[in-house]
Formats: C-alpha cells, structure tokens, sequence
C-alpha cells in the first residue's frame, strides 16, 4: 500500500466503505462484491475451461446498496488513469465509459428473461475480436494461450527425500517448521474434511480420488494482506496432481453497515456471493472453519488472467472500463432488480456525469488519505513489511 495512491486504494476498502455509507442511495440492494476497483475483474475459466470475463475477487462481498459497487469502480478507474499520467480529460472519460456501460447493459438486462440474463456471458472471444487495433489483440489472444497451457506442477514442487513437496519461495512461499508444522498439517487435515462436506455429492467423489502431499504458507494480494492463505498440493495415486487455495474470510468491511450475513461461516459467505454475482464458478468452491477461523478453499489456478493495467493508454482503458461496467450490471443484474435499477438510471447521461465527478473527487480523498498513511509510517504509527 506504500507504493503508490493506486495500491493504498486497492488495499482500503474498508475506508471506502465507511465513506460509502455516508451517501445517499435509492434503497435498492444486490449482492455487492464490496471492494469493486478495477483489478478485481479480468478473464477466468468456466468449469468447461472456457475463458469468460467477470468480477474475480468476493472476499467483501454481502448485500448492499448497488450504488456503492459502481462508485468504487469508477473512482479506481480514475486512479489508475492518474496512476498511469492520462490527462484530465482522458481520467474523466475512461469513468464516464464505465457508468455508460453499466447504465446501457442494465437497461437491457431489464428487459430480459432471468434465465437470459444467468445465462449471459462476457466471452474472451468477443473482447478479442472487439480490440480496437491489431497490436492489443495479439497481447490478449498471448495473455489466454500462455494462461491456458502454464502448467502449475513443475513451476511450484520439487522432490525431497523422495517426496514431492511444494516448492519454498520465501517470503511468499513457506513451509512452517518443526512441530508446530506437524500439528498445523493435521489440523489442515480436520478442516479439509470439513470442506468435502459443503461439496455435492459429485465433486465429493472427484476430490476423493486424491489425498493432500503438502502444505505451504502463502503470502496474498494487496487487499488480503494479514489473512491466512496456504496452497494445498493433492494428488492420485496415478500421480495426478491437484492445487487449492485455502484464504482466510473474515467480516466484510461492508458489514457495519450493510448489516450482518446471514451465513454462520465468512467462507460461506464469500463462496454464496461469488456463485451469485459469477456467470459461471469454479466447481471446488467451498468453505470451512479451523479452530474457529473462516476459511473458503478454491483451485489455485482457474486461468486467471489479469489486466495489465499499467500499460493500458487512454484508448484501452476506456475500452477496458466499459467492459467493466458492463461486467458489474450483470452481476447485480443476476442478484437484483435490474428493471428498479434500470428506471432508477434513466436513459440520459445525468448518472454517468455525477458518478465521474464523484470518482474525480473521492480520487483527490483517497490521495489525502494516502499522504497522511505515509506520514503515519515514517512516524511509527503503523509498522510496514518492505520487501528487500
């Protein structure tokens, strides 16, 4: 969060979300994701390993005002473009196209079948074929082929003693040691049992074809850091190798005021609002709890495939704004009113130009608010890890 005003705001949802709350809002509610900034979308494979684009990221998610999703993505899309040097006017285009986008796309999920807007999907073919020059369809064609076809196994383990062992990559890869790693294994084992549970009875008997290998510690992303993650490593007895991740999931930052779940387990929450707000989820999404922490466990690699933000120019960004936006109405579109939402945006651009000005704006907060965590880290206020 040190690094720029662009990672302070995708680590700080939950001081958005306080801010969030002070807002007027139509009363009208979705399943919100809870920390929608822009890197929180991108492509990823359905259970068929057909490469969609969605919202990939639910750890905060919960039932919300929809108006709090759409101003979150739109102001990261403004610190991204200040992140990136655009003009003031390219910043201010690139959220006007992401509100657009979201205001069009619910109008025409109002007038939909339900069943045609679940069904509804963004497909990496259509965002191939719809890039505006020959250069970026190559990077995107490029980003699928290599995320296709990397294979996890041999780039994460090595053998030692004869056993196959995930790999120490430290700081963001770990083994614990001594007892307490034989003690933390066999809890790992009683909270994995508890995870095979929440599986249908089908994927139950696909995960019992294998057995877990090994346990390592893994260090996560910026809007995750201090939680507990660890990588799971799995195999056949033909040798057929499976990794999950186990993340820890606590209290959405939405939950102070958007009221509490109404699931027992955080995992299951997280897990509950990625089927709803998804066009299609990873089939080995379920959830846990291990000495009283919550847990949801997913397949480490689904074929994720991020924005490379940094190098988007003012065209691409907008470009890549829109598909965002149209990527959040459907999934508040699948969870909510879309004809109440619909009517409630009107068909002028009256809501896209006050979501831009307030994307604008909440940028110039957001780089206080980053001033003065900086001034708190050189003054020893808030204790940092730096990487050396």
């Amino acid at each position: 969060m040190v690094a720029s005003p662009f990672a302070f705001y995708r680590g700080a949802a939950a001081i958005m979300a306080a801010d969030l709350a002070r807002t007027p809002t139509s009363g009208i509610s979705v399943q919100a994701c809870g920390d929608c900034h822009l890197m929180n979308f991108g492509g990823y494979a359905t259970p068929e390993c057909r490469i969609i684009f969605g919202i990939n990221d639910f750890d905060e998610t919960l039932p919300a005002p929809w108006e709090w999703d759409i101003k979150r993505l739109g102001t990261s899309i403004v610190i991204a473009g200040h992140h990136n040097g655009f003009s003031k006017e390219e910043i201010r285009e690139g959220a006007l196209r992401c509100v657009q986008s979201y205001r069009e796309h619910m109008q025409t999920y109002a007038n939909m079948s339900i069943l045609g807007i679940w069904h509804d999907r963004i497909d990496s073919e259509f965002i191939i074929q719809s890039a505006q020059s020959s250069k970026w369809k190559k990077i995107v064609e490029k980003q699928i082929t290599k995320a296709v076809l990397e294979d996890d196994f041999p780039k994460l383990t090595g053998v030692e003693n004869g056993k196959v062992r995930i790999k120490d990559t430290p700081p963001l890869i770990f083994h614990r040691s001594g007892l307490e790693g034989a003690e933390h294994n066999k809890v790992v084992q009683e909270g994995f049992r508890r995870y095979r549970e929440t599986l249908t009875d089908d994927l139950k008997k696909l995960v019992d074809y294998y057995s877990i290998k090994d346990v390592a510690m893994k260090v996560v992303g910026v809007g995750s850091v201090g939680t507990y993650c660890a990588i799971l490593l799995l195999m056949t007895s033909d040798g057929d190798s499976l990794f999950l991740q186990v993340k820890e999931a606590r209290t959405s930052v939405l939950e102070p005021y958007a009221g509490k779940s109404v699931y027992p387990n955080h995992g299951q929450r997280v897990v509950t609002g990625q089927k709803l707000m998804q066009a299609a989820s990873d089939m080995f999404l379920g959830w846990t709890e291990v000495l009283g922490r919550h847990y949801y466990i997913r397949h480490l690699r689904d074929i994720k495939i991020k924005p490379r933000v940094e190098q988007f120019d003012p065209p691409r960004m907008a470009k890549y704004a829109e598909y965002c936006g149209w990527a959040l109405a459907r999934a508040h579109a699948k969870s909510g009113e879309a004809a109440m939402i619909s009517g409630y945006l009107g068909n002028s651009n009256k809501f896209d130009e006050a979501i831009a000005s307030f994307a604008m704006n909440y940028s110039d907060q957001n780089e206080m608010d980053y001033r003065a965590f900086l001034k708190a880290v050189s003054a020893g206020s808030i204790e940092v890890y730096r990487e050396k």
